[in-house]
């Protein structure tokens, strides 16, 4: 037995016998969906596990796979150990097993389904499954068989967030995919998505007036603009780097985080070409990291903007080489500073710098926006003290009520 975090209690389970034949105690009544290889949930204590069969080598390779995609802070489910040298009472040899936790107030797409979901929640699903694809796609793991059925569910306000749950025959390539590589792994999650809500119209599950086909179409639809706006490359002038924040924000809105900007100048023309390379983190990452990188203790939303804006300005003044604590501090000194500096001694009650720091940034960008242009952070500064800043209550008071 190979496992991720010390659980002695796995050694007390019944591994002598096949999957199907362990007794009831320890068997919990979860709703899993259809898998071509046994698979049961089990009491650990106060834990739920997922215990599947399959042969030694596939056992291996999906625990050592899940675990890459874990620490790489994919949304997948966390594998704790896989079983191998398995035999009966009579010796005989038994398949090995990969266990993995329970992925809490999640749900297979045929749970979901039984619930009479209408083609507009299908398409829903679609969507999060693609989102989750592409993100898979950027960081080089090419899955080999996307399917609902190999996908768990959580619900997420009115859509739904997806997670992998078998990577059997996934690959990680570092080097990342080729086109090819990633146009046949949407094919394949297109077929099965079409295959799967057929079944479930046969069965009475779907609305019979749902077009199976056009839903699993979606699929490549969602896909193809999702990866479109996360890699294309854009061409601004050098007077026009309110645009930088225009793609962040929508990057942002799509669910991805801006790990990385590179800028690279067209000889040609003088134009600019901005590359922005997305990164998804976990949460609470960029309180940590602006907290770790200038001592600043900012909420998570502050400190993903303070970062953009370093990212930004690291890439204006050519510091694509400087560490980026280097960097940091730079951004601190003449960026962040000045700018809290230029506020009159009595607004500054109104709000908590970060969120000022923020405020001032958006002021900015929306000034940008509705001019064509770029507008100078003097000017924004200017315009948010005398039309903005004013208005507003004072926090600090109201926080010290």
């Amino acid at each position: 037995m190979t496992a991720a975090t010390a659980e002695p209690a796995l050694l007390d389970l019944p591994w002598e016998l096949p999957l199907e034949e362990w007794p009831e105690r320890y068997i919990a009544s979860f709703p899993h969906g259809i898998s071509r290889h046994v698979v049961r949930f089990v009491n650990l204590g106060p834990r739920i596990l997922a215990v599947k069969e399959i042969s030694e080598e596939k056992a291996r390779h999906e625990y050592s796979l899940l675990r890459d995609l874990v620490r790489l802070e994919q949304p997948v489910v966390q594998p704790l150990a896989h079983v191998t040298h398995r035999t009966n009472a009579d010796g005989e040899e038994l398949n090995s097993a990969l266990v993995t936790y329970h992925l809490p107030f999640s749900l297979p797409y045929r749970t979901l389904f039984n619930a009479n979901m209408s083609p507009e929640t299908a398409t829903r699903l679609i969507d999060s499954l693609a989102v989750l694809l592409v993100r898979l796609h950027l960081l080089g793991f090419y899955w080999g068989d996307v399917s609902l059925s190999n996908t768990l569910f959580r619900r997420d306000a009115g859509a739904f967030a997806a997670y992998l749950v078998d990577a059997e025959t996934g690959e990680l390539h570092p080097e990342g995919l080729t086109y090819g590589q990633r146009s046949y792994d949407v094919e394949i999650s297109r077929v099965n998505i079409i295959g799967e809500l057929m079944d479930l119209q046969a069965g009475g599950t779907l609305d019979e007036a749902a077009d199976t086909i056009e839903i699993g179409n979606l699929l490549q639809d969602r896909y193809d603009a999702l990866w479109d706006e996360l890699t294309s490359v854009e061409t601004f002038d050098a007077d026009e780097t309110w645009r930088i924040e225009d793609r962040i924000r929508r990057l942002n809105d799509l669910g991805f985080d801006v790990g990385e900007l590179k800028m690279k100048t067209n000889t040609a023309d003088g134009a600019r070409q901005v590359l922005i390379q997305p990164k998804v983190v976990d949460s609470g990452h960029y309180h940590r990291q602006v907290m770790r990188l200038t001592g600043l203790d900012v909420q998570e939303n502050q400190g993903r903007r303070m970062i953009n804006d370093m990212q930004t300005f690291r890439m204006l003044n050519h510091l694509e080489n400087v560490p980026l604590d280097v960097v940091a501090h730079r951004w601190l000194t003449k960026v962040y500073e000045p700018i809290l500096a230029a506020l009159p001694e009595e607004l500054l009650s109104k709000l908590e710098p970060a969120q000022v720091f923020h405020e001032i940034l958006d002021h900015r960008w929306y000034l940008s926006e509705n001019r064509g242009e770029q507008v100078s952070l003097q000017e924004a500064i200017d315009s948010y003290i005398r039309k903005v800043l004013p208005q507003k209550p004072d926090e600090i008071t109201i926080m010290g009520e």
